[in-house]
């Protein structure tokens, strides 16, 4: 490679547009929330509402409408905030968009109306900051994410953006990016959390001309989408990393090529990280001579189809390479022998995104937050039933209480918690008398579930535990790639000991052979999915043990899910005749007049359970089943 060029400031600065339109804080912008949940919400429809708006007020040469990535607070889009000062106004619909302009851009003020509303104080809120869903998190990942429009490079680049890039390749010394990220303690944020610096020395030290370094984007845990987010909001933190961390483990010995694998699904991500990639390219921040100082490189997009053994490193690998995605037995390790036999280093896009703001800032500054063996932020998507679900970056070592509580604002109206799922399919759930743990690697480990890549399902009293630890062993069971027969078969096993249980046909006897097996599939699995997978079973068997006792002995679900376990029935002395749940029955099994006890027939219920959601004053009722025979599942 040749000599680092003294000017890569001086062609940072050429990169920049000076006549780009930038985001800034001070300047009169709607910024609309571009992220999927929002689109899903209907944002594309409050977009054409403001443009005409503005257009008709003839506002659009003095206020800017931007679309930004994800701000977060998915459970309130669509998103618009204006600035300056960052007025909040969640769940906004077209007919809103008259009085926010009126109200917001013209008079300065904000339309009460459509203010966001606290769920524990029921106050107004009008800025984004007081929000107590911001204010209590602690972001830096996402610190950009609703702030700069992810389609344009100018507005990456006018806060910092490739700065980091810029003094790696002015510095030219690869071994000491690779201390910098050590002694800042970053671990891996997408699985066990090994140390990223020690992953890629390994990789820098693999004897070999060509290197490979890949973006593991590989999203595949029900209810995340952490990396998505981070993909649509800032693609070019992502894109940063990566260019730097092939810096540090070929810069000067090795070609060196990147990869980001990304599931074909995550449609705006995908077409947010193509743009970046073609502009990066276009400013000379990709290529044969990036920034003047000699280095070539270049990233390759791979889309997945989806399959969540991918997101194991060797099966990724397979699959880019464009055989079946199925993992492999190790060693050798990626670092010494990967992608096309090369040594090759994997992260995820939570990891590659710190870099950055690692080598601006040293590792000293990244590790003052999180605990002693756990540095910095993590992202968790905080779902389910939670007041407040979305996006959460805190410290590590924050507690859960913090993060649900603080931060979710709780559990909806009229409900308890009951637990938390963490880490994924692969992860284990956890009492209310845990809600004071730590969250970090090893105390989530100790406590039988696991950070993963930070999938944060939260579960109310309506839950059963058991159907709840079938669901996962389903989706991991589907999931396998059954290369090996411990997982394979043993998955498809606890499964099946589940489904007796939750049919009123188990025995005590199943919990232990649940747990002997679950230990067995933990054991023997070729790669991290089996190894993980009896995660969620063997937790809630440590936690939730008498609602499997009350399924064997007593055949009753007390959270009224299990439907071989239930019959409904009509409460005559609460029902008032208000035919909500005549409204929602599919098969017309409920009838009865406006105010008077309805009729209930047990022959055309289907146990939907849409009845029991519905009604307003427990009138519905869910009794247990009396099942004599315990031999059906074996005959």
């Amino acid at each position: 490679m040749a000599t680092i060029a003294s000017g890569v400031e001086e062609a940072l600065a050429r990169a920049r547009d000076p006549a780009a339109y930038v985001c800034d804080d001070q300047s009169a912008e709607v910024r609309v929330c571009g992220g999927s949940a929002c689109h899903s919400s209907g944002r594309m429809a409050v977009v054409a509402a403001f443009a005409e708006v503005l257009a008709r007020r003839k506002l659009t040469g003095t206020v800017r409408l931007v679309e930004t990535g994800c701000h977060g607070f998915c459970e309130q889009g669509p998103i618009v905030t204006l600035w300056p000062g960052g007025t909040f106004y969640p769940k906004v619909r077209p007919e809103d968009v008259e009085q926010i302009v009126e109200a917001s851009v013209v008079n300065g003020g904000a339309y009460e109306k459509r203010l966001y509303r606290d769920p524990v104080s029921k106050e107004r809120i009008a800025y984004e900051k007081d929000i107590p869903f911001y204010r209590e998190q602690g972001r830096q990942v996402l610190a950009l994410n609703g702030r700069i429009d992810p389609y344009s490079i100018d507005d990456y680049l006018a806060r910092g953006g490739y700065s980091a890039l810029a003094k790696v390749l002015s510095d030219n010394a690869p071994e000491a990016v690779i201390d910098t990220v050590e002694r800042a303690g970053l671990r891996g944020r997408g699985g066990a959390g090994f140390t990223t610096g020690t992953k890629w020395r390994f990789a820098r030290r693999a004897p070999d001309d060509v290197k490979y370094v890949i973006c593991n984007a590989d999203e595949g845990d029900p209810g995340a989408f952490m990396d998505r987010s981070v993909l649509e909001g800032n693609p070019h933190s992502v894109v940063e990393g990566l260019i730097i961390a092939a810096f540090a483990i070929a810069g000067g010995e090795a070609e060196v090529h990147g990869y980001i694998y990304v599931r074909a699904e995550y449609q705006f991500a995908v077409e947010r990280l193509h743009h970046a990639l073609a502009q990066a390219r276009e400013r000379g921040l990709l290529g044969d001579d990036i920034l003047g100082s000699g280095f070539a490189f270049d990233i390759h997009v791979s889309q997945g189809a989806g399959a969540f053994v991918c997101g194991e490193e060797t099966a990724l690998m397979a699959s880019i390479e464009g055989r079946r995605g199925m993992p492999r037995t190790r060693p050798p390790y990626p670092a010494m022998s990967g992608l096309f036999g090369r040594p090759t280093n994997i992260n995820n896009v939570e990891t590659y995104a710190n870099v950055p703001w690692i080598v601006l800032r040293g590792a000293a500054a990244f590790a003052e937050r999180g605990t002693e063996k756990s540095k910095g932020t993590k992202i968790f998507s905080l779902t389910g039933k939670v007041a407040n679900g979305g996006l959460v970056e805190v410290p590590m070592g924050a507690t859960l209480r913090h993060v649900i509580f603080d931060i979710g604002g709780g559990m909806p109206a009229g409900r308890t918690f009951k637990a938390v799922q963490l880490g994924g399919p692969s992860g284990g759930c956890l009492p209310a008398s845990l809600l004071d743990q730590p969250i970090d690697y090893e105390s989530l480990v100790a406590a039988g579930a696991m950070m993963g890549s930070g999938g944060m399902v939260v579960v109310d009293d309506s839950t059963c535990m058991v159907d709840f630890a079938r669901f996962f062993l389903q989706f991991t069971a589907e999931e396998s790639c059954g290369k090996c027969v411990p997982c394979r078969v043993g998955i498809g096993q606890l499964v099946e000991i589940l489904d007796a249980i939750c049919t009123g046909h188990g025995e005590l006897a199943d919990l232990d052979r649940l747990e002997r097996l679950a230990r067995i599939v933990k054991a023997s699995s070729l790669c991290g999915l089996g190894q993980t997978a009896p995660n969620p079973v063997l937790s809630a068997l440590a936690y939730f043990r008498d609602e499997f006792v009350e399924h064997i002995v007593q055949r009753r679900c007390r959270a009224v899910v299990c439907r071989d376990l239930v019959v409904y029935r009509i409460v005559p002395d609460k029902c008032t005749g208000c035919r909500r749940c005549v409204q929602v029955c599919p098969t017309g099994a409920i009838t009865g007049p406006r105010a008077e006890v309805h009729n209930l027939d047990p022959s055309k219920c289907i146990k939907c359970r849409s009845c029991y959601e519905a009604c307003r004053f427990d009138a519905i009722a869910g009794d247990a089943i009396v099942i004599e025979s315990m031999g059906e599942r074996n005959a």
